[in-house]
């Protein structure tokens, strides 16, 4: 087993760990969501908060998806599966970053 399968496998185990939790907690999940626990309370009631605990979970299944199937063609082909399931990965994950609450969270507002 190379290095790559093996960081593949943590990454995909990691994602969909948070991607369970997600669907657990619904709603209640918004808050471990970055930016928005640090809202006040009653503003953070003028947002569709199970819509953006859905959406950070399909996402995150998604991120699982990438790391799982990266690390099984790692482990039949090359490590060069890793190295391109961490690319696709950080143009997806800073495609998500938004530095202004009002960015990130607009298509949510109620």
């Amino acid at each position: 087993m190379s290095i790559g399968t093996i960081v593949c496998t943590i990454m995909a185990a990691l994602f969909l760990l948070l991607a369970i939790i997600f669907a657990v907690l619904k709603e209640k999940g918004a808050v471990l969501i970055s930016g928005f626990n640090s809202l006040p309370k009653d503003e953070r009631k003028q947002y569709d908060q199970l819509k953006m605990s859905e959406d950070m979970r399909n996402m995150l299944f998604v991120w699982f998806f990438l790391f799982a199937v990266g690390g099984v063609l790692t482990s039949i082909f090359s490590v060069t599966f890793t190295i391109l399931a961490f690319v696709v990965w950080l143009v997806l994950f800073f495609k998500e970053v938004h530095f202004d609450t009002e960015t990130a969270f607009h298509k949510y507002k109620l």
